[in-house]
């Protein structure tokens, strides 16, 4: 079947969220429902508006990094024009901690993820921050293309504490528990799915999602997989 739509991928960023291996996973798929796929190693495309004009779908997998004002100004032109952008974990939830105008495109920032254990206990390695934890299926998930049919699923991997604003559909939510060694002192519910319109374009968010095993559940997978084409031009 000859490509229909366009897709960028966008990744970089701390490699420790296997930004090339994570993206590597979903490239096929989206080969297989007829997009034809660019790959970038900085968001420096996305200052190219006749370029961006054209895609269809942008995933980015780009953690901790920063944005130019050109290049920012570019990606939020192409959302409010009909262009989808959809990603999973630090990839997109925690890509530009210094732009306001990007978390206000996403809907939602990482804060926090609890860690396992006391401080004494932590060896400074990934695992650290490791917990089991569920992900609940909202009321509207229930009923949406990218969650619907699945039940409420458990991880045992980095669990994202979020700041998000009103102006999200969240699909699923997770629960951090209290930590006799944390600050908090009652359990913190966050979305760890959600949806945004912005402009013609559609936001998709997927917390879960650190390394390439996590994406590799099939729960995720389908999250993932489902919110790619939902998000899609």
């Amino acid at each position: 079947m000859a490509p229909t739509r366009h897709a960028l991928v966008v990744r970089g960023g701390w490699d420790g969220h296997q930004p090339v291996e994570a993206t590597e996973l979903f490239i096929p798929y989206l080969e297989e429902h007829g997009f034809s796929v660019r790959v970038e190693e900085s968001p420096k495309v996305y200052a190219d508006a006749e370029y961006m004009a054209g895609v269809d779908l942008v995933v980015q997998c780009m953690t901790m990094s920063t944005i130019e004002k050109d290049e920012l100004a570019g990606l939020i032109a192409a959302v409010e024009a009909g262009t989808g952008l959809a990603g999973w974990h630090g990839g997109i939830a925690d890509s530009f901690r210094a732009s306001a105008d990007y978390l206000q495109l996403v809907g939602g920032q990482f804060a926090h993820h609890a860690a396992a254990m006391p401080p004494a206990d932590r060896t400074g390695e990934q695992s650290d921050n490791y917990v089991p934890h569920r992900i609940e299926m909202t009321p509207a998930g229930a009923g949406h293309p990218i969650t619907a049919g699945l039940t409420d699923f458990d991880l045992d991997t980095e669990q994202y504490w979020v700041l998000t604003d009103d102006y999200v559909d969240v699909l699923a939510t997770t629960t951090t528990a209290v930590r006799p060694w944390g600050a908090w002192n009652r359990p913190i519910t966050c979305p760890a799915v959600w949806t945004r319109q912005w402009g013609h374009g559609r936001v998709v968010v997927c917390t879960p999602g650190h390394r390439v095993e996590v994406l590799q559940d099939s729960n995720v997978r389908t999250i993932v997989e489902r919110g790619l084409l939902w998000a899609a031009r």
